[in-house]
C-alpha cells in the first residue's frame, strides 16, 4: 500500500487487524513496513514521495496495490506487453529483497509483478485478518479473462454463487480471486483491482474501523447467502473490502 502518512496508517491497521510491523530502511532514507500476523507476512506499506503525483505503480494518492508472483519478472513483462498491455515501470531490483515491475492490462488497470529474491512474499493468506481475495472490476470481462489466463496460466471458471458472469481464477492449489463485469450504473468509475481482507465479523470490524478514523464506502451486505461484504477506506483514503464467510469458507 502506498500512503502519505505511514505512521498513522501503521497505527490504523495494527489496531484494526492486530498486525505487528517490521520496518526496513530503504536507499532513499525512507522505511518500508511489512505488516505481520502471528509472525507471518501479510502486507506492506511505503510512503509516497512528497510532491509526487503517483506511486511507483503510477497510481495517484494513497491506495492498495496488487502484486502477482512470477518466476521471471523480465519475461513476464515482455509477455504482458505482447498480449496487449503496457509496461508502467521497467523491472528493477529492490535492494536484495525482490525484482519487481509494474504493468497495465489492455484496459489500463495497473498491477505489479514480483520475482522473489531474499524476501519470500506474503505467507499469511486466506485466514482471518489477512488478504484472502483479489478482484478485478472490468469493463470487458471476456478480454480480461483471455489476457490474464494467457499471462499467468490461470484456470478460470464461473462461480455458482457469484454475480452473473463472475469468473474465478486459480492456480494449481486454490482459488485466488475473481473477475467482475462492471455494470452500466458504474459509469465514471475506472476498471480496477481490489483486495479483500477476511474477518470473523464484518459489522464488528466496520465499527472498529470507523472508531479508528476509517470511512464506510459500502455498508455491509450479504452476497448470495455465502458471504457478508463491506467496503472501507482507511484514514488516508486507501480503499479495501472486508469479507466474512458465512459457510466454511470453501464457497
Amino acid at each position: 500500500m502506498a500512503t502519505d502518512d505511514q505512521p498513522a496508517i501503521e497505527a490504523f491497521y495494527r489496531a484494526l487487524f492486530g498486525w505487528t510491523v517490521e520496518r526496513t530502511p530503504m536507499p532513499d532514507g525512507s522505511l518500508y513496513t511489512i505488516f505481520k500476523l502471528d509472525g507471518r507476512d501479510v502486507a506492506g506499506t511505503y510512503t509516497l514521495v512528497p510532491g509526487a503525483v503517483t506511486g511507483i505503480d503510477g497510481i495517484g494518492g494513497p491506495h492498495w496495490g496488487v502484486y502477482f508472483r512470477t518466476a521471471d519478472c523480465d519475461k513476464a513483462v515482455a509477455r504482458a506487453v505482447a498480449l496487449g498491455g503496457r509496461m508502467v515501470a521497467a523491472p528493477f531490483e529492490l535492494m536484495e529483497h525482490v525484482r519487481m515491475a509494474v504493468c497495465a492490462d489492455p484496459e489500463g488497470v495497473v498491477f505489479s509483478l514480483a520475482q522473489q529474491r531474499a524476501h519470500p512474499g506474503v505467507d499469511a493468506l486466506g485466514v482471518d485478518n489477512a488478504v484472502c481475495w483479489a478482484e478485478l472490476a472490468t469493463g470487458d470481462i471476456d478480454r480480461a479473462e483471455r489476457y490474464y489466463q494467457q499471462l499467468f496460466g490461470w484456470r478460470m471458471r464461473s462461480h455458482p454463487s457469484g454475480p452473473d458472469g463472475y469468473r474465478v481464477f486459480a492456480d494449481g492449489q486454490r482459488m485466488l480471486g475473481g473477475l467482475l463485469q462492471m455494470r452500466p450504473e458504474w459509469q465514471g468509475l475506472a476498471p480496477h483491482w481490489s483486495i479483500y481482507l477476511q474477518v470473523a465479523d464484518v459489522e464488528a470490524c466496520v465499527q472498529r474501523a470507523l472508531a479508528l478514523g476509517g470511512r464506510l464506502e459500502a455498508a455491509p451486505f450479504e452476497a448470495t447467502g455465502v458471504v457478508r461484504i463491506a467496503r472501507l477506506s482507511d484514514p488516508r483514503g486507501a480503499g479495501f473490502y472486508l469479507i466474512q464467510f458465512l459457510d466454511d469458507g470453501s464457497g
